[in-house]
């Protein structure tokens, strides 16, 4: 694992997904060579999550993009070798158990099933059917003025408080800060 050139590396098998999704490959799985899928691993990443960004970005516009891609991943890594030491959980996040997407809470949708959701790509728990950064949740992002990075930043910090995380997005939601 090279610490300096994470970016760097990143954004090749960023860009290499996006145009192997492009010309048509649907295999996540086969979208890298071994020590590519070694590095990804290394560093807290899985084929899956580089394929959801090239199938979103292909489908969407370029969007999340890479920007937005390297900052969640950034955060999804400090995690991952620093709080986890390096090791995954082997546990999976069951969404069946997250709220609705239509739940609100201080009016503001979404936010209630977010939280299990940034969780879970945090601790390396999200299901290969979730993507966070998704379609609705960009929606959310843009509507309360929030970077995918920021907020899961943001989780991280203020961990299992809830309240502290509602507090904060209400108070960004409304122009506060």
């Amino acid at each position: 694992m090279t610490h300096y050139t994470f970016a760097q590396t990143f954004r090749s098998l960023y860009d290499k997904a996006v145009a192997l999704y492009a010309g048509g490959q649907r295999d996540a799985a086969s979208f890298f060579t071994a020590d590519e899928c070694a590095w990804l691993a290394s560093n807290g990443i899985s084929t899956q999550h580089l394929y959801d960004y090239a199938e979103d970005h292909n489908n969407y516009g370029g969007e999340p993009g890479y920007d937005v891609a390297l900052g969640v991943e950034y955060i999804r890594r400090d995690y991952f070798l620093n709080a986890q030491h390096g090791k995954t959980p082997g546990v999976i996040a069951d969404p069946e158990t997250w709220p609705a997407k239509t739940e609100s809470v201080n009016g503001i949708e979404w936010l209630p099933r977010i939280l299990p959701k940034a969780r879970a790509k945090l601790r390396g728990e999200l299901p290969s059917s979730m993507m966070y950064g998704c379609g609705g949740d960009r929606k959310f992002f843009k509507a309360h003025d929030i970077h995918p990075a920021e907020f899961l930043n943001l989780v991280w910090r203020l961990d299992a408080n809830d309240d502290a995380i509602i507090d904060w997005v209400s108070r960004r939601s409304s122009g506060v800060f």
